[in-house]
């Protein structure tokens, strides 16, 4: 995770999250709506790794999210396998118009189940939802594979943008409620004051679940919707 800074200071939490899945899924444009409301048709697969960041006020929080747009090419996995570290949340996404990339789903989750905690808060994402009459997952099969695996699901278009923002949102505050509960815990457990309200102070979820400020088990909060 990155480490506080005096730029960092206005935020109250700091998460890491990434976005996986195989190549061409519309990964980068899904980052490219959500951060900057923008498309591009005829955007060149991801080299390695890219990230950025954007902020989001959850129940009077401001969040701020360091999001890592990782190569889905099968010649990169080993480049990027290192930057699911201290990641605390991830948008596992394929398109609903190639079954392929539907198929490669247990593929990803064992991987990011490799290479980072297992409580990280995960959405199963099927992109192009705007490409009706090519669909070949439907929204069920998507459902029910989500369910199966303890996920939350949405489906999403980076085109026409819908259900961009919620993908994100949801994941974000699913992290946020998993930190609140163990902050709560934790001083209910110490007797100690409030530790993250007020002060302007940066707390930073590693991947392991634990907060700057305490190290309590990290608890799973993950279900299918």
């Amino acid at each position: 995770m990155a480490l506080n800074s005096e730029d960092e200071q206005a935020e109250d939490y700091l998460f890491k999250v990434v976005l996986i899945g195989d190549s061409a899924v519309g990964k980068s444009n899904l980052l490219a709506r959500f951060a900057r409301d923008e498309f591009y048709p005829n955007s060149k697969s991801t080299i390695g790794v890219e990230f950025q960041t954007q902020k989001l006020n959850i129940d009077g929080k401001e969040i701020k999210a360091q999001i890592w747009d990782t190569a889905g090419q099968e010649r990169f996995r080993a480049v990027t396998s290192a930057y699911y570290r201290g990641a605390v949340g991830a948008l596992l996404v394929y398109d609903i118009s190639r079954r392929q990339t539907f198929d490669s789903v247990g593929r990803w989750l064992n991987e990011l189940h490799t290479h980072s905690d297992m409580n990280v808060i995960t959405v199963l994402v099927g992109n192009k939802s705007d490409l009706k009459d090519a669909r070949e997952v439907s929204a069920a099969e998507g459902k029910t594979l989500a369910e199966a695996q303890g996920l939350f699901f949405m489906e999403t278009s980076a085109l026409d943008s819908s259900n961009v923002a919620a993908a994100f949102q949801t994941m974000v505050k699913e992290i946020y409620g998993v930190l609140k509960r163990k902050v709560v815990a934790s001083q209910e457990l110490n007797k100690q004051g409030p530790v993250w309200l007020g002060n302007g102070k940066t707390v930073v979820l590693d991947g392991e679940g634990k907060t700057q400020e305490e190290a309590a088990p990290r608890k799973a909060g993950c279900c299918g919707t």
